[in-house]
């Protein structure tokens, strides 16, 4: 791409850009919401003409991009679609990738959700398998076992791919090099997205110092044009008219947009015990949800609930708030709750309203007798003002929901979810469409929150800044309770993983020194160890009980995590040698009887 410049009729989104993507290249390309970086990828597919400027691609090379909203007319079912175009005997390959992407091929279009039809184009994408796959959010609308399958893929392609993604652990794990929309301008790294937030900041820090020098020599240009002009007018018009190129270069500076200033505040506190779950038990049709479930929680704690795509989360979510009652077993909620909720599906959005009478229509944020404010955390505020701490400007308050990208309707219902007083936050998929320095922010907030918070999210790299404890949900009935976010979960699950197998291995090897002990007879050494086992085994119950105590304190993970996961590896360590000892002394019983 070579001098790309492009307007849609008012201000430009792109001047004299240029850019070049290599065969093979592995891209992420990064930018702040509204800032170009879907436009861009429809430009390199063809689907957005410039208004000037020459794109090339060379002969032979297959350009494929995956549509946000796939036109399906025409199509039966999903797997048709998907399909469309390949040869004859190569359906195999949009069944495989409906395997790993979740999606039903024979589902019909007309009663497919967005996130199948979104699927089904991820799927015929993969299938087609173009020289450059042009990736616009592919993990929304996936879960976790897919986004892991989709990470496979890209890993194993030859094909080169140009990617946008808010999922940074998607981003850090196949992104080669960055490209990055900023104010207009696309700068490229030959480095992955793990140092693009050093590159950023490096840039902007330079821009600064480089903005105050600019602004320090108007003052001292603007000074002597005041007091020494008049007696050397004709000898320095010259400085003068450098003078005012040196304030038309300072205006043309874009300054950089900011962070949205959200801000969110506990209302009164709740008590100390928030929810209390004791042997839950739900179904669907025979297909259990949860079964003997229990979880305690405490005011403060963040518990993420992580799972595929239809296991039920957001059903246990609701029973956990008394929405739903269980089929058997108690759900307790605590005293004093201000739950607010942050809808997956953006139900709380109407598209046809716009956002100004979406803040001012709400129930809840209305102000008696004043149509052009909100009530915001108990304080008034006027709509516009309040609209523009979440990047919204003066037209777009009168435009309709319907024209927002994905990204700036999360902001807008974030603006609603912020403005009310709260001490319980529910959460669902609430980083969908984000850019990276909201969930950067967004992740300050929900740290400094002073209630507790229940989520629902695909995104590992946030899960494991944000949650104290994780709720895994792996289907039919099996909820297991874990200490951490994402990482932590899977380590504590590979770890009961290799020690089932380690005791099943072990169990085999003690069966084989059982049946040849058994015929043998103890020996001084056995018959010492025999009459030590009792002490040693009483100790190291005293230890673990010492440890399951001091591990009891529900803030003690958060507070000293350090002293947490000591505790934790010492509390394995003496376990794994109790049941060392019991088997030992089990076997040296039997040997001395028989």
């Amino acid at each position: 791409m070579s001098d790309i410049s492009l307007t849609f009729g008012g201000d430009p989104i792109f001047d004299q850009l240029g850019l070049v993507v290599q065969p093979g290249d592995r891209v992420a390309l990064v930018g702040r919401n509204g800032s170009g970086k879907s436009t861009l990828m429809k430009v390199m597919a063809g689907l957005v003409e410039p208004d000037r400027g020459d794109i090339v691609v060379p002969a032979g090379i297959s350009v494929g991009y995956m549509d946000q909203d796939p036109d399906m007319s025409g199509y039966s079912t999903l797997g048709e679609f998907a399909s469309a175009g390949l040869e004859p005997g190569e359906m195999y390959k949009v069944e495989r990738a409906g395997e790993g992407l979740k999606f039903d091929p024979e589902r019909p279009v007309e009663t497919a959700s967005g996130g199948e039809r979104r699927r089904a184009a991820l799927a015929r994408l993969m299938a087609e398998a173009p020289d450059l796959m042009l990736l616009d959010e592919p993990t929304n609308h996936l879960d976790i076992e897919a986004i892991g399958w989709l990470e496979e893929e890209l890993k194993a392609t030859r094909a080169g791919f140009v990617l946008i993604s808010h999922d940074r652990a998607f981003l850090r794990e196949l992104s080669r090099a960055t490209l990055w929309i900023d104010r207009g301008m696309v700068r490229r790294q030959e480095k992955g997205f793990e140092a693009f937030e050093a590159w950023r900041d490096k840039i902007w820090d330079e821009e600064d110092t480089a903005r105050h020098k600019m602004d320090r020599k108007i003052k001292s240009e603007a000074r002597w044009a005041v007091e020494g002009i008049s007696a050397r007018r004709k000898r320095n018009m010259g400085r003068v008219r450098a003078l005012k190129d040196l304030r038309s270069e300072r205006a043309s500076m874009i300054r950089r947009q900011g962070a949205a200033a959200m801000a969110l505040e506990a209302g009164p506190k709740s008590g100390k015990k928030v929810i209390e779950a004791k042997e839950v038990f739900k179904a669907f049709d025979a297909n259990p949800i949860v079964q003997n479930f229990s979880l305690t929680i405490q005011r403060g704690d963040r518990v993420a609930f992580v799972g595929p795509n239809g296991v039920g989360k957001t059903t246990l979510i609701k029973m956990l708030m008394g929405d739903e009652a269980p089929d058997a077993g108690t759900v307790t909620l605590g005293t004093n709750l201000l739950p607010a909720v942050f809808d997956q599906a953006r139900a709380q959005l109407d598209p046809d309203m716009t956002l100004w009478d979406s803040l001012t229509g709400d129930p809840d944020m209305q102000v008696s007798g004043k149509a052009d404010q909100v009530m915001v955390r108990g304080q008034p505020r006027h709509v516009v003002g309040y609209l523009k701490e979440f990047l919204f400007d003066d037209r777009q308050a009168r435009a309709p929901v319907r024209s927002l990208s994905g990204g700036e309707k999360a902001r807008l219902l974030l603006a609603k979810l912020m403005a009310k007083e709260s001490n319980l936050l529910v959460m669902d998929e609430p980083t969908n469409d984000l850019d990276v320095e909201t969930l950067d922010l967004l992740q300050e907030l929900l740290d400094d929150y002073d209630g507790t918070v229940l989520l629902v999210s695909h995104d590992r790299d946030f899960l494991d800044r944000v949650a104290t404890t994780t709720v895994a949900m792996e289907g039919n009935g099996r909820a297991d309770v874990y200490a951490g976010g994402w990482s932590d979960y899977r380590s504590q699950r590979q770890s009961d993983e290799t020690d089932k197998k380690q005791e099943k291995t072990k169990g085999k090897a003690e069966k084989v020194k059982q049946d040849k002990a058994q015929k043998e007879g103890l020996n001084f050494t056995e018959k010492h160890r025999l009459e030590a086992l009792p002490a040693i085994m009483e100790r190291l119950e005293a230890e673990i009980a010492k440890l399951e105590v001091f591990m009891a304190d529900p803030e003690l993970f958060t507070k000293e995590p350090v002293k947490f996961q000591k505790a934790t590896e010492a509390l394995v360590e003496r376990q794994t040698a109790l049941q060392d000892a019991e088997e030992e002394w089990l076997m040296l019983e039997e040997k001395a009887e028989g």
